[in-house]
């Protein structure tokens, strides 16, 4: 009886004779690298489809509200420690003050999000019980850990010099506010005397002054790494639109870091001590401008660049567009003469680096909820290769087949 499926084989060459034996040799196909084989061939037609009946095929990561949050308070947390690393240095106390004060708050609020989002608490020790470099989760953890060892005592000692001192002569009361005087309403210059604290809140707030110069040190040293972690970690996900973006969202979160603070930093510092704030918010805004505008590029030339264009994350993402370019011209027009124009800037770059976050979450969850932003990029990847590797792509024949590799699709045999 004749087998039906013989009539989609092609025919056999012939045999040739070595010696004694009766071997044949194995013809190329698809198979190895080597290009040997049994020659098989697939017997029914290719099968187009998006998904499985409709369905996503990437499912999204169970993530809420708490982690753009986290996302954009590590970057603001990053960014202002920058600048006060910088303030300290040049003794510029208003500026530090406000940097120190900022970085330290929204390091508290972004690792209780962080913790709000794992659910309990333990789960963030358990976190630091191992160390994995080649899980981006792991190292984020402690490099959060140790950027926070370096912002929190910080933020504690500005809270303690921003308390009144209670001095019992009249000649330390003046010797004090002379200094407030010298370096600001409030404020107390770096290498100043000033009215030593009695009692406990003077014994921590000279603890707090001996390891000031490290815990700065070690708050700048870890501030560029946390600032762009948070890209690395999202794009180590199989979220298809955070994945193709592995190349150019560090950039995007660095430039949005920075504006982010030095915005903060413009709307609470008085103006003429502002000058490095307005200098980085340029900057940093520049940066998010430019990273952006290519990574919208790269993901349209790959097919998923669409959920950051339409929805909530399209919206999100040009209302960024605009507020940055707000700040940058109220910044670099005015800023430097008005307060107001200062603060609104200020304002302007703040929330410009909220919706840029917040827009690339959005548009990633949206990404993995349809399936053609994961089945197209697999199609583009499988026709670059040219398909003669697998069986599933390549050439056909005039019948709709695929050819095995060699001229006019006939097995090639080897002498």
């Amino acid at each position: 009886m004749t087998n039906p499926l013989d009539s989609y084989r092609d025919p056999e060459g012939p045999r040739r004779r070595r010696g004694g034996g009766d071997k044949r040799r194995r013809p190329t196909d698809w198979l190895n690298d080597r290009r040997e084989g049994r020659g098989e061939r697939a017997l029914v037609p290719d099968v187009e489809f998006d998904s499985y009946y409709g369905h996503n095929v990437v499912k999204p990561v169970p993530w809420e509200a708490p982690i753009p949050i986290y996302l954009f308070t590590g970057g603001l947390a990053a960014g202002s420690q920058l600048l006060a690393a910088g303030a300290y240095v040049t003794a510029n106390a208003p500026l530090r003050r406000v940097t120190r004060l900022t970085s330290g708050v929204a390091t508290a609020v972004s690792g209780a999000a962080l913790v709000v989002d794992l659910g309990r608490p333990e789960r963030f020790y358990n976190m630091l019980r191992v160390a994995k470099l080649s899980s981006p989760m792991s190292v984020g953890t402690w490099i959060f850990s140790a950027f926070a060892g370096g912002a929190v005592p910080l933020a504690g000692l500005e809270t303690l010099r921003l308390l009144p001192r209670k001095n019992s002569g009249s000649l330390a009361l003046l010797m004090g506010r002379a200094e407030e005087a010298a370096a600001g309403v409030g404020g107390v210059r770096r290498g100043a005397v000033a009215p030593r604290r009695a009692g406990v809140l003077g014994f921590i707030e000279d603890a707090l002054e001996l390891v000031e110069a490290p815990s700065a040190a070690l708050g700048a040293l870890a501030a560029g790494p946390l600032a762009t972690y948070t890209a690395v970690l999202l794009s180590n996900t199989a979220t298809p639109m955070w994945a193709e973006s592995r190349h150019h969202l560090p950039f995007v979160f660095a430039g949005s870091a920075s504006a982010a603070a030095s915005g903060n930093a413009m709307v609470w510092t008085p103006v003429a001590h502002a000058g490095p704030a307005r200098a980085l918010a340029l900057i940093g805004s520049s940066v998010d401008l430019v990273a952006l505008n290519r990574l919208e590029k790269h993901l349209d030339a790959h097919g998923v660049g669409e959920p950051l264009h339409h929805g909530t994350a399209g919206k999100l993402n040009k209302a960024s567009l605009a507020l940055n370019v707000a700040g940058s011209v109220g910044t670099a027009l005015f800023a430097r003469r008005s307060r107001v124009a200062s603060v609104l800037s200020g304002a302007c770059f703040v929330a410009g680096s909220v919706c840029t976050r917040f827009a690339v979450f959005e548009a990633g969850m949206e990404s993995a909820k349809d399936p053609k932003y994961t089945m197209a990029p697999q199609r583009r990847r499988l026709d670059e290769r040219g398909g003669t590797g697998n069986i599933t792509t390549g050439p056909r024949t005039a019948d709709g087949r695929r050819p095995l590799p060699g001229p006019g699709g006939h097995p090639v045999l080897r002498d």
